[in-house]
């Protein structure tokens, strides 16, 4: 590491970001004629540091160019930062974060690109990734259209944590049923805190009343609906109220992936000699 290479590192990092002179002057409070001189061999004042390391987003480290091999406060630094994100911006971080855990359990230093940069190198191609080892397993898809990172260590006792009380036949069979299915997506389109009548069903879905009411005893039974009792005029009128959650989105996207088994990886490792459910 030497302080003489912290101007050449720093027209690399902003070269990589896209970034002119300019804009990194005006963010750090600095001339571009500055900007240019450490470019060219300059060394920045120390005070200066944090500031060009902010817009860059990386450690001051980064800008000698020292590699980080010591990781005691890591954790620590991860938590901070995503606190200090704005609310809007959090999960689109955190996602970068998942990205780099996904490189690394490839074996590969991640990129300095962000994901972002290389989904819109991907265009409309749809990519995934996957780790697959005795000790567990990553899903992950990256593209435009959608993104999700799932990690999942290896589990001790897969009975008791899959199969034990748990009856999937039962609920793939209800599922199968298209009013059931339909009902559940179109309830999952509309505000949470809506509620409704047998009508908006029979409606949205164009069946009888008779039919609705087995659409919302069945999502009932898995308690994405709850009802209550409004007297109205003399008269006791049931309303119901959907319960959303993501666990029916998570379902759709895996489903999809058996439907569609991916076949563009970006990273994939399959050492996995075990079998999934044993």
């Amino acid at each position: 590491m030497s302080i003489n290479n912290i101007g050449n590192n720093i027209s690399s990092l902003r070269k990589q970001k896209g970034t002119t002179q300019d804009e990194l002057a005006r963010f750090v409070g600095v001339s571009a004629q500055a900007v240019s001189k450490w470019e060219n061999g300059g060394v920045p004042d120390t005070e200066l540091l944090p500031k060009i390391a902010d817009f860059f987003e990386v450690s001051i480290d980064k800008l000698f160019g020292r590699t980080i091999t010591e990781y005691t406060d890591i954790k620590k630094a991860l938590s901070q930062k995503l606190i200090n994100t704005d609310e809007k911006g959090r999960f689109k971080e955190a996602f970068e974060y998942c990205w780099d855990i996904e490189c690394s359990l490839y074996g590969r230093e991640f990129d300095d690109g962000s994901i972002a940069e290389y989904i819109k190198s991907l265009g409309e191609e749809q990519r995934h990734s996957s780790m697959r080892f005795d000790d567990g397993f990553t899903m992950m898809e990256i593209d435009s259209r959608l993104q999700y990172f799932l990690l999942v260590p290896e589990c001790k006792n897969k009975q008791a944590a899959f199969f034990n009380g748990i009856n999937y036949t039962e609920l793939f069979a209800d599922f199968s049923d298209n009013d059931i299915f339909n009902a559940c997506v179109m309830l999952n389109q509309r505000e949470n805190d809506k509620a409704f009548t047998p009508n908006l069903i029979m409606k949205k879905l164009n069946i009888t009343k008779e039919k609705a009411l087995k659409v919302i005893a069945v999502l009932k039974k898995y308690n994405m609906i709850r009802s209550t009792f409004i007297e109205i005029d003399d008269t006791t009128e049931e309303f119901f109220k959907f319960i959303a959650t993501p666990s029916f989105t998570a379902l759709l996207i895996f489903a999809k992936e058996i439907i569609e088994s991916p076949c563009a990886w970006t990273c994939f490792s399959e050492s996995r000699k075990k079998p999934y459910l044993i």
